[in-house]
């Protein structure tokens, strides 16, 4: 019986956090990274899909990430509210094609294990990079989306480099046994 419960324990806790893993945002650039963050359905169709919504888009310094714990990180959508330098206190949820409604960071269906955090995963960023603590545009048209490879919903790359080559970004998802990691990285 013990083992039983271990085990049911263990599943339930997998269940849990199975929502697309961890999302990890390093900005290593000179610039101000201002974006929307979203996940969607990979398994078929591009619903549900959510998207930040309170602030609209996340604002991450230049020169933000894991080597000085500046980085932005959330490990799913409830707990990013008390442990991100950068919180979402509310995200923008659409389950079709029709207008979406806006959930509080807590909502039900978005907490760990919930419908909404079990059938979602980090996928794609809209983004524009400011020079820092301004909201004058970053030289080389260093904007634009990216999207995790085998999502079809975005018509985006992987990955991006600004006209002169002098700045790039990437999205790519790290799986280490049953833990995922999805990284965004602006250079």
């Amino acid at each position: 019986m013990k083992k039983l419960l271990t085990v049911l324990g263990l599943a339930a806790f997998s269940l849990g956090y199975s929502q697309g893993g961890t999302l990890v945002l390093n900005n290593y650039s000179a610039y101000d990274f201002v974006g929307f963050i979203i996940a969607n359905n990979l398994a078929g169709g591009c619903y549900p899909y959510i998207t930040s919504a309170n602030p609209d888009m996340v604002r991450v310094p230049a020169d933000s990430h894991m080597g000085n714990g500046n980085e932005l990180r959330y490990d799913n959508y409830r707990d990013q509210f008390g442990s991100s330098l950068y919180p979402m206190a509310s995200w923008h949820v659409a389950t079709s094609s029709a207008l979406g409604v806006i959930r509080p960071w807590n909502f039900g269906s978005l907490i760990p294990g919930g419908v909404l955090s079990t059938n979602t995963r980090w996928a794609t960023t809209k983004f524009v990079m400011y020079y820092p603590g301004t909201t004058n545009l970053a030289p080389d048209n260093f904007n634009g989306a990216i999207t995790i490879v085998g999502n079809t919903c975005y018509t985006a790359l992987d990955n991006m480099t600004s006209t002169t080559g002098n700045n790039s970004a990437e999205i790519f998802t790290i799986t280490s046994g049953t833990s995922t990691t999805t990284y965004i990285q602006l250079y």
